[in-house]
């Protein structure tokens, strides 16, 4: 992996960011950058591209900019997340969906989605909605996708290498798969949080083409989603949601836009330092897309 990241820097982001500090976007404050890869830079980790040790002095894209990505650009062109100005506003917002599945029926247990629903709900407090089993089911989930404008999935993920419509989420009563998001629109939507394996992993086949659970969310309305590029550790996810959710808390209580890839940067932080940095397939795989 430091090899990849070192080669990634050296050939495709350390250029990039030559050109944005020759044209003084790149100052003190962390700029914020979209990646739109094509072909195999589908599957690669742009958003930690750099030297690790002992390959040389640390350098890395993340000490530089905040990253997400695209599959698309006119994804870009959709207005931002609501900016909350009032205090009536705060008070009641947002409307947050938090799905938890810990023993889905045919699946490995994944006790640690627990914790994540209870460092979301001591963000959020009422504002947050628990759903556990074995009322996680798919048309109660689809329901509440309907009327929050927030949802966080704390489910199994797969990517179906077959067909790609069919990757899903196990939920309490089957799997709600692409194909089933993808018949709905939810135009108030704001914000998915996919704590789930491979939600954002690449087709190697069709490699122009973004099908995968990420990119359905961005489809349906949702204006940001954080994903993972592979499969994740259990243990892993309430130590990143920990610090990202209370950092979007804090982001609604003061108000304005909100920016979700700012807070999974500081997150992702936290887990890196946790779980060491040498340990990049535990920390490497969460990232943001769309605004």
């Amino acid at each position: 992996m430091r090899a990849i990241l070192h080669d990634l820097w050296a050939q495709v982001v350390r250029p990039i960011v030559d050109v944005l500090k020759h044209k003084g976007l790149v100052n003190g404050d962390l700029p914020h950058i979209t990646w739109c890869p094509t072909g195999p830079l589908v599957f690669l980790p742009l958003h930690v591209a750099g030297i690790y040790p002992p390959h040389g002095i640390s350098e890395t894209i993340m000490d530089i900019a905040v990253s997400s990505y695209t599959p698309t650009l006119d994804i870009l062109l959709r207005p931002r997340a609501r900016k909350n100005n009032s205090d009536g506003d705060r008070a009641n917002y947002p409307k947050l969906l938090v799905v938890h599945q810990p023993n889905v029926p045919g699946y490995a247990p994944i006790p640690r989605t627990v914790d994540e629903a209870e460092e979301i709900h001591k963000a959020f407090r009422s504002r947050a909605n628990i759903v556990d089993e074995p009322n996680g089911t798919i048309e109660a989930v689809l329901e509440g996708m309907r009327t929050h404008d927030w949802v966080h999935l704390a489910c199994h993920g797969m990517q179906d290498i077959e067909n790609r419509l069919n990757s899903a989420f196990a939920l309490s009563d089957g799997k709600l798969t692409l194909s089933r998001l993808m018949s709905e629109y939810i135009p108030s939507a704001e914000l998915a949080v996919l704590s789930a394996c491979q939600t954002a992993m690449g087709d190697e086949e069709l490699p122009e083409e973004a099908i995968h659970l990420a990119a359905g969310m961005l489809n349906i309305g949702y204006r940001s989603v954080i994903g993972t590029m592979w499969s994740i550790y259990d243990e892993s996810a309430p130590i990143v949601m920990k610090p990202f959710y209370r950092t979007m808390a804090k982001q609604v209580a003061k108000g304005g836009e909100l920016q979700p890839a700012y807070a999974l940067h500081e997150a992702t932080r936290v887990l890196r330092k946790k779980v060491g940095e040498k340990n990049f397939m535990q920390w490497v795989p969460y990232i943001h897309l769309g605004l």
